[in-house]
């Protein structure tokens, strides 16, 4: 029995090497995390360029025996997403200097070049690495939408304004807390998932809760569930499932 876990573990910790990184200089592309809780068992974070890829994740995952002895009991797809109120505005007053037609042809082709050039700029904050920290802490959200309280019915300006604020509480812990927001409207069932990495947990709750208090969270904002976790290395799974990190 100890030599088929022991190659059952050989084999789940060679799939997930190759997942890791393309080279040992390459960026961390999947993590693997002990939760804490029970909420389940481990964390599998995967970022790849494409949703191809993603699946591709999948998939080799299920060829392995391991997943035979595994229950899934929660997932997210999500796409990484930046913060662009202030530079969707600029882009907007752009074009409206210009004397273009709003939504018209000529208007959607200069906001696609304004937005294709950004994006350029931005490529290594869209395609980002799994920082290599000690805790992950992940929560979905929403923003609210209701009859009372409604985002999506907010002026843009007044959006801006409030995320402007919100990302300012962000910036301050930026020595302690990567953050890394993906967007998942038509892909899963919140509006964006929330991806938190730091040395020290309670940088978590510190920063969440000093969030709470600002506008857009105290009156725009919905949360799921949240999940936390302990960062395995994955050479270590045979201890871990022995019982020890």
């Amino acid at each position: 029995m100890d030599g088929d876990r022991n190659a059952i573990c050989a084999e789940a910790v060679a799939a997930l090497r190759s997942m890791e990184r393309t080279t040992a200089e390459a960026p961390i592309r999947t993590a693997l995390y002990s939760q804490l809780g029970h909420k389940g068992d481990l964390i599998l974070v995967h970022f790849r360029d494409s949703l191809d890829e993603l699946n591709q994740v999948e998939l080799a995952l299920a060829q392995t025996r391991l997943y035979d002895f595994l229950t899934q009991v929660h997932s997210y797809v999500s796409v990484v997403e930046l913060g662009l109120y202030e530079s969707t505005r600029k882009t907007y007053e752009a074009a409206a200097a210009k004397a273009l037609e709003p939504n018209s042809p000529q208007w959607n082709a200069d906001v696609e070049a304004s937005l294709t050039r950004a994006a350029e700029a931005m490529k290594p904050r869209l395609f980002p690495a799994i920082p290599d920290t000690k805790y992950l802490c992940f929560y979905p959200m929403d923003r609210k939408r209701g009859e009372q309280v409604n985002w999506y019915t907010v002026p843009l300006a007044d959006r801006q304004r409030m995320m402007h604020d919100h990302g300012l509480i962000g910036r301050r812990y930026g020595d302690r807390v990567r953050q890394i927001i993906s967007g998942s409207i038509g892909m899963d069932d919140w509006e964006w998932g929330v991806d938190l990495f730091a040395e020290d947990p309670v940088a978590f709750k510190k920063l969440i809760y000093e969030m709470r208090f600002d506008e857009v969270s105290a009156v725009y904002a919905l949360f799921g569930q949240f999940f936390i976790g302990l960062r395995l290395p994955i050479d270590n799974l045979a201890h871990w499932l022995a019982g020890r990190l």
